[in-house]
């Protein structure tokens, strides 16, 4: 049957489905409008089936913060192609689901997918619906919801990378954009863990062996270079460097001093600075895991913990989430 450009253009407006594709809905349907909604739906489900096992690596980040600062969820909405994670709708989508969840307490993307949207089709069919209208594999792969006395967050350009910081401000007022900079910290330098002390003893020994022969093999490539070897270390966390390694650290130190014949009255000048030494080359694993333990990327002469002892006292990070897709 023939239907009237003012129907197709309603179901386009409605679904957001192509031309052609509300046309044939309609058709199919006689002309009767939610018959064309039920021929979309079922055609999506077609294309989400034949589309299940494609891998989705591309996508939006968001984030979504309420009004008292104290809630927020962190999400991502895959895709198969930049180009898809680009479109106005897409990032829109992303944007709606996000609000959704954080308004009704979703704690996990299988909580999401069930919520109602504002047409009072689900998520998940929703998710399934645009995926017929596109043909590629849309769904929430990444989802955290956050709660704290103070949030904040930040999307990296191209919305590829998206963080949320829960944090105690220690008193300060713009303690919001402190931690936002931390936030980007997150984001530029990929910490899995607040802190050393949350590892795990099996794999700090691992990671030790691990980074031991690491080094020695890069110092063969500087070595035939001429270049300056690196220091082999002996841990590779502070979880290692008990009080039984620093004294004995310290010892051996002052030997060294004194052997080189440096008086006796100016080592306390000169130990800090080589404990510290020390400490850094010991630390390695801390350094690329541990948001703590990292130099902070605002001011690399000092750690993030120590820059956020030293933006107020009682400042302090209690968790932080983060995203990334492509």
């Amino acid at each position: 049957m023939s239907v009237s450009a003012s129907a197709v253009a309603e179901l386009r407006k409605a679904t957001g489905a192509g031309l052609m594709d509300c046309k044939k809905a309609l058709q199919e349907s006689n002309g009767d409008y939610e018959g064309a909604l039920d021929y979309l739906r079922k055609k999506g489900q077609k294309v989400a089936a034949k589309r299940a096992d494609r891998d989705a690596k591309e996508g939006v980040v968001v984030t979504c913060i309420d009004a008292s600062g104290k809630v927020g969820v962190l999400m991502a909405l895959s895709c198969e192609t930049d180009f898809v994670a680009k479109n106005e709708g897409f990032v829109e989508l992303a944007n709606q689901i996000a609000k959704l969840a954080l308004d009704a307490g979703a704690q996990t993307a299988e909580e999401v997918a069930n919520l109602a949207m504002a047409d009072g089709v689900s998520v998940a069919d929703k998710l399934v619906e645009n995926t017929g209208k596109i043909g590629e594999k849309i769904e929430v792969s990444s989802f955290y919801r956050v709660e704290g006395d103070n949030l904040a967050s930040y999307i990296h350009a191209g919305a590829k990378i998206g963080v949320i910081v829960c944090y105690k401000d220690g008193g300060k007022a713009d303690a919001s954009q402190f931690f936002r900079s931390v936030a980007m910290h997150v984001a530029a330098m990929n910490p899995s863990i607040l802190n050393y002390t949350e590892f795990d003893a099996d794999l700090v020994a691992k990671e030790t062996e691990a980074k031991q022969s690491q080094i020695r093999v890069e110092n063969e490539d500087r070595e035939r270079l001429g270049k300056p070897l690196l220091t082999v270390p002996q841990y590779v966390s502070r979880m290692q460097l008990t009080p039984d390694v620093i004294a004995a650290t310290e010892a051996k130190i002052k030997e060294e001093l004194k052997a080189e014949g440096k008086p006796e009255k100016i080592w306390d000048r000169i130990l800090p600075g080589k404990m510290e030494r020390f400490v850094a080359d010991n630390t390695l694993l801390d350094q690329e895991r541990c948001l703590l333990n990292q130099f902070f990327a605002l001011d690399d002469s000092k750690t993030v913990d120590a820059a956020v002892k030293g933006f107020a006292e009682g400042a302090e990070i209690v968790c932080f989430r983060r995203v990334a897709v492509g």
